[in-house]
């Protein structure tokens, strides 16, 4: 959502300002009622009541002048600021939770403005809260809800002046629904809805992909993206407008889409800045759009492939990683792969802390956090805060199908500048689903020394056999799996999962080459009995 001119944004912005101090007082209450459709989590809610802010691997303290504080990661104030963590106390439905929501909203309305808390999608995401949760929060009696509404009044005011927002990305979307529901809820913003529509339909066009993958890559922003445009159709629909004609088809393809990137658990697959998220959330989401028919076997244009045979469901990386401006999420996995039998994860990748400080963040996007190869313990992609440095420019994915077996023949060439070398994947998956091989190869000038690993959910047992030459895996559910390999030195080492709302120890299996050892391993995992 570019416009050339920051002057004239700044411009835009100076005179939202003028018009705020010299505008009526605000409204005695929304107009249409706006509801936040979307479920919190009570320990999330909990954790609030005891001053504590857990969100994406961080846990912040909330101590009094937190809103003015700067300790904190970024993504961790933004999430502060944007009160979109309201429906986790709603959630508890309490007395205190009630009380401690409008404590938080009065100590962040006595404090001074600053530049983060205006950001466009931090103020789009705290005016959608704010409206979504007024009923709850905005007691008629308390004279929080006169300083709430102004507050509204002015974040929306701003919010419209500084518009187009300067990110490409996901954020462009929460933005533009902060302002669309104050449209929608106070009558004298009425005329920015029209605005809002143009900007929203050409963000649609830029950031959904024709196989409905939102741009970003990231299981998680494409849940995110899809939910802020399905209360941006609801809010449409309250008002009594007509959205723009993309809104409602580019739902749809995202639906189906998400489909792809799910578990049998009903969990999305660990690429990109993702957890596994709620399946009963996911299921909300997916009704709310309009439940799609089936899962699309690969997103074409994201490079994300799904297959899946008998009760088992592969799921892998293997597109380029996010551009420039886009890859805020991005991690260093490409060609890594999720693999679930039935109902149980058993190879994962380990998970992200987008919130948490740099070491564990980074940790986590590193590529040994990811079941595919490294070379010379070099990440395939150089991280960097903001996004990827170096990266792969050039993945290459072939697919074949035949009597119900899968193939997926890929490559990238990450590690091309800095060992002149390229990672060949081969992956199949037998028409039963109970047998996984695997084909990894280095084509490089000289050798170079490697590791592949498979990251095992915490929920999975690994066991080294005697012989050394194989593991054998248990899942939950009493079910073993055996994976060989042929062309390494086979180990289990311990690992860590950030899949799920806490840290939690696992394992993974390592298969180590060496310099001058060959650069191809063959290896399997095949269900045992």
């Amino acid at each position: 959502m570019t416009e050339p001119g920051g002057f004239t944004r700044s411009a835009r912005a100076l005179l939202a300002k003028f018009q705020t101090f010299g505008s009526a007082n605000a409204p005695e209450h929304p107009a249409i009622a706006v509801h936040d459709p979307w479920p919190g989590d009570p320990a999330c809610g909990a954790r609030l009541l005891k001053s504590e802010l857990s969100f994406w691997g961080a846990v912040l303290p909330l101590a009094p002048g937190i809103f003015a504080a700067e300790g904190a990661t970024a993504v961790l104030r933004a999430h502060l600021l944007g009160f979109s963590w309201l429906r986790d106390l709603r959630a508890l439905g309490t007395d205190n939770a009630r009380m401690r929501g409008k404590n938080l909203m009065a100590e962040f309305l006595d404090t001074p403005d600053f530049l983060l808390a205006a950001r466009p999608d931090i103020a789009g995401a705290r005016i959608a809260a704010w409206l979504g949760h007024y009923e709850f929060f905005a007691d008629a009696r308390d004279d929080l809800r006169a300083r709430l509404l102004a507050r509204l009044v002015t974040d929306a005011r701003t919010l419209a002046g500084a518009l187009p927002a300067e990110t490409r990305d996901g954020r462009a979307l929460t933005a533009l629904k902060g302002l669309i529901a104050a449209a929608v809820s106070f009558p004298d913003h009425a005329p920015f809805l029209p605005r809002a529509s143009k900007f929203l339909a050409q963000e649609i066009e830029a950031q959904i992909l024709p196989d409905g993958f939102q741009v970003e890559r990231s299981p998680a922003a494409h849940l995110a993206a899809l939910e802020d445009l399905i209360e941006i159709r609801s809010l449409y629909h309250a008002a009594g407008a007509e959205p723009p004609e993309n809104l409602t088809p580019a739902i749809e393809r995202m639906a189906t889409a998400l489909r792809a990137l799910r578990h049998p658990d009903g969990g999305l697959a660990l690429f990109n800045g993702t957890r596994e998220e709620s399946s009963s959330l996911i299921e909300l989401v997916l009704s709310q759009a309009g439940r799609p028919s089936r899962a699309e076997k690969f997103l074409a244009h994201a490079g994300l492939h799904r297959l899946a045979a008998g009760k088992s469901v592969l799921i892998a990386d293997a597109g380029a990683p996010a551009g420039p401006g886009l890859d805020r999420f991005a991690h260093a996995g490409t060609l890594s792969f999720e693999f679930s039998a039935g109902r149980e994860r058993l190879i994962v990748n380990s998970g992200a802390a987008p919130a948490a400080g740099a070491d564990w963040r980074d940790a986590l996007r590193a590529t040994p956090a990811h079941s595919t190869l490294i070379i010379a313990d070099v990440s395939s992609a150089e991280l960097r805060e903001s996004g990827l440095g170096r990266r792969p420019t050039l993945v290459t994915a072939e697919r074949h199908e035949d009597a119900g077996a899968h193939w997926l023949d890929a490559s990238h060439d990450g590690y091309q500048k800095t060992f002149g070398a390229i990672h060949h994947r081969l992956l199949y998956l037998a028409a039963n689903g109970e047998d996984v091989q695997g084909e990894d190869k280095i084509e490089a000038p000289s050798p170079v020394p490697f590791a592949i690993r498979f990251h095992l959910h915490p929920s999975v047992t690994a066991s080294l056999q005697q012989d050394q030459a194989a593991v054998l895996l248990r899942l939950p559910s009493g079910q073993g799996w055996r994976l060989r390999a042929k062309g390494a030195v086979i180990a289990v080492e311990e690992s860590v999962y950030f899949g799920q709302g806490e840290p939690r120890r696992a394992e993974h299996v390592v298969l180590t080459g060496k310099r001058d050892g060959p650069q191809l391993v063959k290896w399997g995992i095949t269900k045992v009995g």
